[in-house]
């Protein structure tokens, strides 16, 4: 775990409350910083598919780009953040591989928005999941991780990506817990904007 995912929460029980859930799903490129958000920011411990990268998966497996790297998300990691006595947000990190692509569309069903993760050395990385998410009309924001040798300003990414001024770009450190629910309260910001302007309209 990395030393610097800080103020590490402790067990919290789901309280009786809790009546309604909400879904955001974390995607983007291999290595871009997904379980470590989710491991961040949840309130639990949370569950992590992550396996050893074997010589089995050599060719198959890529991690260009992400030196030192010997994990990978197998299916998906989970975590939860309470926002409130009645409301919960279960938050789900998509596998980067490609060979796990397959899982994103069932990981998408049912989610109130998602965060796209970027590493700015792999840009390319991320049309799959801009993609995706714009295929299924998922309603995102896009946060660059900063590694320390990042370099693009965030006026280069949004080009880069080919974003719409209406989406959110921000930078995070997905290692720092608030950094994270930083990134989170983006979203729910940007959902609540998105459903005021609905409204209005309507």
């Amino acid at each position: 775990m990395d030393s610097k995912i800080s103020d590490r929460p402790t067990h919290v029980p789901l309280r009786s409350t809790a009546t309604e859930g909400l879904k955001i799903v974390v995607v983007g490129g291999f290595g871009v910083g997904k379980t470590t958000m989710v491991r961040s920011v949840s309130e639990i411990r949370p569950l992590s598919t992550e396996e050893v990268m074997t010589q089995a998966g050599a060719g198959v497996d890529q991690n260009s780009g992400a030196a030192g790297k010997t994990t990978t998300t197998v299916a998906f990691d989970f975590g939860r953040i309470s926002l409130d006595d009645e409301m919960v947000l279960y938050l789900f990190g998509a596998p980067g591989q490609e060979r796990f692509w397959f899982l994103w569309d069932r990981l998408f069903s049912g989610t109130l928005g998602a965060v796209v993760l970027v590493d700015t050395r792999r840009l390319e990385d991320s049309w799959y999941a801009i993609d995706r998410l714009e295929h299924h009309g998922t309603p995102f924001i896009v946060a660059r991780n900063n590694f320390p040798e990042s370099t693009a300003d965030l006026a280069a990414v949004r080009e880069a990506l080919s974003l719409s001024d209406d989406v959110p770009l921000i930078d995070c450190d997905a290692r720092d817990r608030n950094s994270a629910k930083q990134v989170l309260i983006t979203l729910v910001n940007h959902l609540y904007a998105m459903t005021t302007a609905r409204e209005a309209t309507s």
